[in-house]
This record gives C-alpha cells, structure tokens and sequence, in this order.
C-alpha cells in the first residue's frame, strides 16, 4: 500500500437479503474480499471490512408478493441467515449491517438533500410502463425482456446481466411485467434524476489517474464515456425502501441503486457507533489518506466505478475509490448458475457436508478473476485431495507427529545449517514478500499459487533430508531437519491464514504457541522463533480426504436441478399462454429485401440493416451479428413483422423486426423457400 496511505476502508458488495448465499457469491466477492482483509490486518494495517444486507429493491418485493408475506419477513430471515453463514466459513466483517435500519435511512436521506442542495438532482415528468393487470407502475425489476445491446433475452428492466448495460426499462425489446406476464403499457409519471451526465468529464479525468485498474473495469468505463453517460431516475414508485424526504413525494422512495452503496457510509457509522466513538467513521470516509477499495462482481461495475463516484463527487464530502477490483463470473459444472433454476451450491447447505477451508482455499485457487471460471465438484475433490491434505496438511503433520516420536514433542535443539536448511529458512523469510505484492495487486489466484508453492518446498525439503533415517544415523542432525521444518510449518501458518484462517488456527494449537494467528505480523512470518524445548501440542489431521461417494451425492442434488434435455439443448419450452386466431391475424408479416448491412458500433450482436417492404425502405437493428456478417445478408430475403411499434436501439430508430429461429447453438433466419416479390405477405 501507498505510503501516502494511512488507513484502509475495503467493502464487499451488499447482498441482495432475498435469498442464501451461493458461490458464486461467494468467489466473486466475499471470499477474494476477506482474503485481501486478512492479509492487511496481518500488515498490522488500519483496516475495516464493511459490508450489509441490501435489502430494498424490487428483488425484494417479488420475493415477498411470491411468499405472499411482507418485505420486512422476507429480509429479517435472510440477513439473519447470511450474517451466520458468513461468519461460519470465516468471513471477517468488522461490521454486517443492513439497509432497513434507521441509521441507514437517515443517511440516505440526508444525502439525497446534499446532492439536491448542490443542484445534482432534477424533477422531471416521464414515460415508465405500467402493468394494468396490477394497476401500478413498473420499477426497473418488474420488467424483463430483450437487451437491446446484446440481444440477451432474459435482460432486467435496471441491467442486462450478460452483458453488464445498464438498462432503461422502455429501451427493452418486447417488455413484459415479470407480475402479469403481460405486455405493459406507457404512462407519465414524476421522478427524480440524478445527473450523470454533467459529471461524466470529473469522472474521465479522475479515472485518468488510476492506470492500475483492472481491465474489465477500465474497459467497462471507457465504452460508457464513448456511448455518454445520461441522467439516472433515483426513485421509484413504491412502498418498501428510503421514503423521498419531501413534501408532495409520497408514495416514492429512493430506489435500490442509490441507497445501497450509501449502505457502506452508514455501516460504517454503526460500527463507529459500537466502537464508542459514533465521529469515527468520518476518519474513513472523509479523510484523503485513507484508501478505500470496493471488492464487487463484474455486474456492478457500472455501479461502482461510475454510479457511486459520481454521487460522492455530487455529495462533496467524501472521498473516492482507489480501487475497485471486479471478478467474473464463476460457473457451476458448465452451466451459468441460476438461483431460479436452483442450479447452484447454497453455502447453507454446504456447510453441512463440508468444512469452510477446502471451499475458500478452492474459489481462491479457482477465482474468476479474468475470466469466468467453472466450479467443479470432481475438481474440487482433487484440489482438497492433492492441494490440501496431501502437501499442505500432511507436511504438518509429519513435522509434529516426528517430533512427538522422536523428541519426545519437544522442539530440538539447531545444530550447524547445510544449504538445503539455509534454502529454505531463506524461502519463508522472503515469502511474506513476493505473496504479499500478489495480494497488494489483487492477484489472488497468484497469492495462492505462491503460497502453495512455499508449502511444496516444504515437503521437498523433508523428503530429500529424511529425518526419520537421520534420528537413528546422527540424531542432532536429524533434529536440525525438524527443528527448521517446524519453523516451516510456523510460517505456514500465518501465509495461510488469509485463505485457510481456521486451519492456520489448529496449527498454531499444534506447536503450542501464544496468542492467536491472526495476531501475528506478516512481516514476521518466516523469521525463527522457536525455542529448543519448547513443547509442542498435539497433532491433528488439518484435512481429510473427500470420498467418491460424498461428491456423487452433491452432483446428484445437482442432476434434480439440471435442465430438461429440452432446456439444455437451447430448445425454449412452450410457452403456456395461448393466443386468438384473430390476434395472430394482427401481426404483418412480409417478405423483406436486405439492401445494406453494417455493424451498430460499440456492440457486439447488433446489426443495423436497410430493408426494402415493397416500395417501402426502412431501417431495423437485429442482434445476429455473431452468427451472420453484414456481406452475407446483403441481397438476401428475410421475414419480418412490419407492423412492429418503432423503437430505438443505440440510438437508432428500428421499425420492425426480423424472425429467426434458435435451438441452442444457431441462430437461422426465417426467409421464403424461393425468392418472391417483396413485400408479400406471409400467411
């Protein structure tokens, strides 16, 4: 960390408290989070680990309408569970809180006056779609349909999560209310704004001075600057969240995106609050000599690297990020996880097979940090079988349990160093160093792979010395051996401790030192210590092996979830709704000439093509660039719906839209079985 430094403020994205917590949760935030904590406290840094349940929002309210209970019960259940889960596979807050606190509320609304204060915020009557079935307005959640950047079919009304856009709910392709199943109507409404726009060129020059971000990040921002960052509606028509405080704004509550991440402001006053001292956390909020990291998935960059910055700009009073390192994606068995589906591993359930390391020390080895990844059971098996119990946690044992026999459990005495003993005290005395610069870069998975690799110099070391031979041949030989693998097994202990924290505790048990391991200094690790004579305690097996069966059975819990062959070979099922002779007739469907084609710039899916409908000539913006380049559609025959409402796309004005059909791995165009004349209708 930067000398100009002198305090550390790292959070962990705010879980949506609408269900428990899975792993990909887990290897996208709060795993690399706490690793990257564990290791600053070793720095003996001034570090807090701020976090919270998120737990306003739509997500929230469609759990709840689904249950048929209020949104309190739904997120007084699950902050409960996943405060404890947490907690069970280590995870180190300084301080869990939650979005339906008065603190948190209060905060929100004080800040939402500043940046009005401050002429950030405007009033403005807009367009929102309206469900009539349930006779209210739309919030972003409420609305799924089709991206109209990458064609994803499944994209929210705030976001699409395959790609990352952020979303307006009138720019989705064929909307539907996610409460009715219906298409919703346009309607006027009143909302807030918050203007993005007026503060995108303080967010390029500021983002200018942070080279050292990772490239999702840099990348994700600088397509946002090239597209233009507009103005964002801040509240929403609702009844569960921040209330809008104002006179005449009842009914309307700041939405979920502006006063989450305000949530780790007002997590921090809480624990400043506990601390005795409730000024506190104006140390780490206000102060520029404090770092603040925020630790997020790749779907929130939008968020936090520009959403967030923009309102502490706006607001004035406090800092801004340093860093903001976001993971991929993570996978399950090939699959994109899907909480709907049930196809994932709920860290709950979990718990109950397994112990928390394995998991942590595998989404560590297995971090999505460039790229999505994939969790694998069998791999997964492998890794605790190979990694962990047959390198790491059997050298320790051996260590321990040799001096048991041998030396009665007594540390022995170091007699003069060869250079295999000189090598490796050399290795755990600079290990602290080239770990810690993986950790200080965000290299997690490098971080890993070092500390492992010290662990297998290790084994090395004691399988080319040999000392149960030496005892007999030359005992103060063989008690050089153990005496410096001890001070190996040491060092392990605190170079594991962020990624395996309760088996670096049992080991700290088993050599029977003072205090805890988490009170050690990094700095310190590979430094001897050990007294001769000191008694060591008793050895315990860190890891055990994970048998076939108990894999099988979580892949068979897995089978109950996996898709229909149908799902899993792209075919989507019908669809239960039916629809009217007469309705159909209202589509206009004709034969179409493909005049000219092109790439929508800055996208990767869409194409804008130029069309001939008879004498007509129009322009529609279709999402098939990955299965078709523009000179293969020029001078083709394709079908569209001609009648289609226009809308625009990337700020294109598409008027129709073609039909084309997809089972799974291609995309195929509908078009007549021979040419016939434009414009002919399709019955």
């Amino acid at each position: 960390m930067s000398d100009r430094f002198k305090r550390l403020l790292v959070t962990s994205a705010l879980p949506y408290a609408n269900g428990p917590i899975h792993l990909g949760h887990l290897a996208g935030v709060y795993v690399p989070s706490d690793i990257y904590v564990r290791y600053q406290r070793l720095k003996k840094r001034d570090v807090i680990h701020i976090c919270g349940s998120d737990e306003h929002g739509v997500a929230i309210t469609i759990r709840a309408e689904q249950e048929g209970v209020s949104p309190q019960e739904i997120v007084d259940r699950y902050h409960a569970g996943m405060k404890e889960s947490f907690q069970r596979l280590g995870v180190s807050f300084d301080n869990y809180s939650r979005t339906s606190l008065p603190i948190h509320h209060e905060t929100t609304q004080a800040f939402f006056l500043k940046v009005l204060e401050k002429g950030f915020l405007v009033r403005k009557t807009t367009k929102q779609l309206y469900c009539t079935k349930t006779q209210q307005f739309l919030a972003d959640r409420y609305v799924q349909g089709t991206c109209p950047y990458c064609g994803s079919e499944e994209a929210k009304g705030d976001q699409c999560e395959k790609c990352g856009r952020p979303m307006d709910p009138l720019s989705l392709i064929n909307p539907i209310s996610v409460l009715s199943g219906e298409p919703p109507e346009i309607r006027e409404t009143t909302h807030w704004f918050f203007d993005l726009k007026r503060l995108q060129p303080d967010l390029i020059e500021w983002q200018k001075t942070h080279p050292e971000w990772k490239d999702n990040v840099k990348n994700y921002c600088r397509g946002a600057f090239e597209e233009g960052l507009q103005e964002r509606c801040i509240t929403r028509d609702l009844r569960w969240g921040v209330k809008v405080p104002l006179e005449g704004e009842e009914g309307k509550v700041i939405y979920v995106w502006f006063d989450a991440p305000i949530g780790y402001i007002s997590s921090t006053k809480e624990w400043a609050i506990a601390k005795g001292d409730p000024d506190l956390w104006k140390k780490y909020w206000c102060e520029p000599d404090t770092k603040l990291v925020h630790f997020i998935g790749k779907d929130n960059i939008f968020f936090h690297a520009l959403m967030f910055p923009a309102m502490l700009m706006a607001h004035g009073g406090f800092i801004l990020p340093d860093n903001i390192p976001a993971f991929e994606f993570m996978n399950l068995e090939g699959r994109k996880l899907s909480t709907s589906k049930n196809w994932a591993v709920w860290l709950p359930e979990y718990l109950e097979a397994f112990e928390p390391d394995p998991l942590r020390y595998y989404l560590a080895y297995n971090a999505p940090e460039n790229q999505d990844s994939d969790f694998k059971w069998q791999e997964f098996q492998n890794i605790n079988n190979s990694h962990l119990a047959d390198v790491f946690g059997n050298f320790v044992n051996r260590v321990v349990s040799m001096t048991l026999r041998y030396f009665d459990g007594k540390v022995p005495a170091r007699g003069a160093l060869s250079a295999e003993d000189d090598g490796i005290l050399n290795l755990i005395k600079n290990a602290p160093n080239t770990v810690g610069e993986s950790y200080e870069n965000f290299h997690l998975r490098e971080a890993v792979s070092l500390t492992l690799a010290t662990s297998r110099m290790g084994n090395l070391y004691l399988q080319e010395q040999q000392p149960w031979k030496l005892v007999k041949e030359n005992p103060e030989r063989g008690g050089t051996v153990l005496n410096v693998s001890l001070e190996v097994c040491r060092a392990l202990a605190v170079l594991f401790h962020p990624i395996t924290p309760f088996t670096s505790e049992k080991i700290w048990r088993m050599l029977n030192l003072p205090g805890r391991v988490e009170d050690q200094e990094w700095d310190q690790a590979g430094i001897p210590v050990l007294e001769p004579g000191h008694a060591l305690g008793e050895p315990v097996i860190l890891f055990r092996k994970f048998e076939d069966a108990e894999i099988q059975k979580q892949l068979d819990k897995l089978k109950v979830s996996k898709p229909t062959e149908e799902e899993d070979s792209g075919i989507a099922p019908f669809l239960d709704q039916q629809v009217t002779y007469d309705e159909v007739a209202t589509l206009d469907l004709r034969v179409a000439d493909v005049l000219e084609a092109e790439r929508v710039k800055k996208t990767e899916k869409l194409l804008k093509l130029k069309i001939r409908i008879g004498k007509d000539e129009r322009t529609i913006v279709a999402g098939v660039a990955q299965y078709y380049a523009p000179e293969d559609l020029v001078g083709k025959q394709i079908i569209v719906v001609a009648n289609l409402e226009p809308a625009k796309i990337r700020g294109i004005e598409s008027k129709g839209m073609l039909l084309a059909a997809n089972d799974g791995e291609r995309l195929t165009l509908m078009a007549p079985a021979q040419p016939c004349k434009s414009g002919a209708r399709v019955l």
